[in-house]
């Protein structure tokens, strides 16, 4: 199955997540699942965010945010940084470990950004709810759960590089992700090429 055979980019993703959620065997509410293949299904169609997060500091982007003088549009801000960080962090971790970027920091970032989204959807008098009568704080979960989820979406990132690999230049994208995260489905992706994906003396294919 690839995304372009698929009638639903968010059926696609659902599919994927939710099997990356069950072998992983971590629990997410369905809210939350919900919230990151809405996230996927919109990074599928690029809209600057994802180059925005990976080209400009995330210190200077989660400043920006928190202090965004409009409720509204701070909380839009921290929305948007945390979904950006939690895709790239997913999909192009390699990217920041190659700036000397930790994956510890941009964690560190993704869970004040949702979390403090989270702080100001339950101020005021929703804040006075029980629990029983308050609304699912799926903001609050993703800042709690970031780290897990950048897993899963990483497992995702594996299998759409998987099944989408075709041509030498696929090939290569797939040989060199699966260099860095050593990935089950990627081994798998490369076998089914006739690849024996093995490390030699100096990491090369054999």
């Amino acid at each position: 199955m690839s995304i372009v055979a698929t009638v639903s980019i968010s059926g696609f993703f659902h599919q994927i997540v939710e099997e990356a959620i069950r072998t992983r065997g971590v629990t997410v509410t369905a809210g939350a699942t919900t919230y990151v293949v809405g996230l996927l299904a919109d990074f599928a169609r690029p809209d600057g965010r994802a180059e925005e997060t990976m080209d400009r500091p995330l210190a200077f982007l989660l400043d920006e945010a928190l202090h965004t003088a409009a409720p509204a549009e701070r909380f839009e801000r921290l929305r948007t940084l945390g979904d950006g960080v939690l895709y790239a962090s997913g999909f192009f971790g390699d990217h920041f470990e190659a700036r000397g970027v930790e994956q510890s920091y941009l964690i560190g970032i993704g869970k004040t950004a949702y979390g403090t989204a989270s702080s100001m959807l339950h101020r005021g008098p929703a804040a006075t709810d029980t629990k029983k009568d308050a609304p699912p704080d799926i903001f609050g979960e993703l800042s709690d759960k970031f780290a897990t989820l950048v897993t899963i979406i990483g497992e995702v990132a594996d299998d759409t590089i998987a099944k989408g690999a075709a041509g030498s230049k696929g090939l290569l994208k797939l040989y060199e992700r699966w260099l860095k995260t050593g990935s089950g489905k990627l081994a798998q992706a490369l076998s089914s090429q006739g690849l024996v994906p093995t490390r030699g003396p100096k990491g090369v294919l054999q």
